[in-house]
């Protein structure tokens, strides 16, 4: 049987932050901002909220669009580079909270190609063991927490909100996620990290005078990876499904800069609609940009059953990843 998508959901927090705010914080104007990124705002968490939160709301309407009660979960893949906390797995808060008392439950670090990791080990998972049926994968990420808002290079990047998918198992040979790519290179970590809070750095009267619990990113290093990485995944995606570019439907990358993702898709040549973005009004989140991004393009009717749509990612680590779905719910 093939695994599919049954249902999609996500959770932006009500807070907005616009670019006019940040950028008179930060002394360059809304102007500046939207040339550098194309965000005009992003959400903030509420002091009460945390990222086990965000995820649960997420993962809450995942599954009432699915039309799957939170017992029937047999697997709960939360991808984070943002957990409430050092140990245990936000995953197992998510399974209290929500309810899903059946479910194993687990962590996924993979920074913004978070979501797409989580994708395929749930997948394998529920291939690999007949008892299995349901599992619930979800990017959630809080980066207010961790960012220095006066360093104009990240914080005008980078919002809050989480996003989940249902996997189900089906008997449509033709529907589901069809193929996936990963890669990473371990050799680039430097380029995107919170430097202390682990065990090499941990917490200390230095760490925190030197700010080093806060988001870091050599910017112009990881949008030049980015420029390399993109269209060699969305290359090796079409030719794992032996497809062209033109019978994909909907592509949904990771939301990390709006001019960014521009000049990506004039590269491409891709038709004007069949790149869908919400970087412009939540930034990027993290984990959660890919799902939030694909739940806002199912609820704006973007997608139809059989349709192919391409998810695609890079992050920190260095790390990216794509999978290829035909189109089910």
């Amino acid at each position: 049987m093939n695994t599919a998508i049954l249902g999609t959901g996500s959770y932006l927090p009500s807070d907005v932050l616009t670019s006019a705010e940040l950028g008179a914080r930060l002394g360059v104007g809304e102007e500046w901002v939207l040339r550098k990124t194309g965000i005009r705002e992003r959400r903030v968490a509420a002091t009460h909220e945390i990222t086990s939160d965000l995820a649960s709301h997420a993962a809450e309407r995942a599954l009432r669009a699915a039309g799957v009660e939170p017992q029937d979960v047999d697997l709960i893949v939360l991808a984070t580079s943002t957990k409430d906390q050092p140990m245990p797995a936000t995953a197992c808060q998510v399974q209290a909270n929500i309810g899903a008392t059946r479910a194993a439950a687990f962590d996924i670090d993979a920074v913004c190609t978070g979501f797409v990791y989580a994708l395929v080990t749930a997948q394998a998972l529920l291939a690999a063991d007949a008892e299995r049926r349901t599992a619930l994968v979800i990017g959630a990420d809080l980066y207010s927490r961790f960012l220095d808002y006066d360093d104009r290079r990240t914080s005008v990047l980078l919002g809050d909100g989480a996003g989940a998918v249902v996997l189900g198992k089906t008997a449509e040979e033709q529907a589901g996620l069809l193929a996936s790519t990963l890669g990473s290179d371990g050799t680039l970590a430097h380029l995107v990290q919170i430097p202390a809070g682990g065990s090499r750095r941990p917490p200390s009267f230095e760490t925190i005078a030197g700010k080093e619990h806060y988001f870091t990113m050599l910017g112009r290093e990881v949008r030049s990876l980015a420029a390399e990485v993109l269209p060699t995944l969305v290359a090796d995606l079409l030719k794992a499904v032996d497809l062209q570019l033109s019978d994909v439907a909907l592509i949904v990358p990771h939301q990390a800069n709006g001019v960014m993702l521009a000049e990506w898709a004039e590269a491409l040549g891709l038709a004007p609609g069949q790149l869908h973005l919400t970087v412009d009004r939540y930034g990027n989140t993290g984990a959660a940009s890919v799902p939030i991004t694909l739940d806002d393009a199912v609820r704006n009717g973007r997608l139809a059953r059989g349709d192919i749509a391409l998810l695609v990612a890079f992050g920190g680590g260095m790390t990216w990843g794509g999978t290829a779905v035909r189109w089910l719910a």
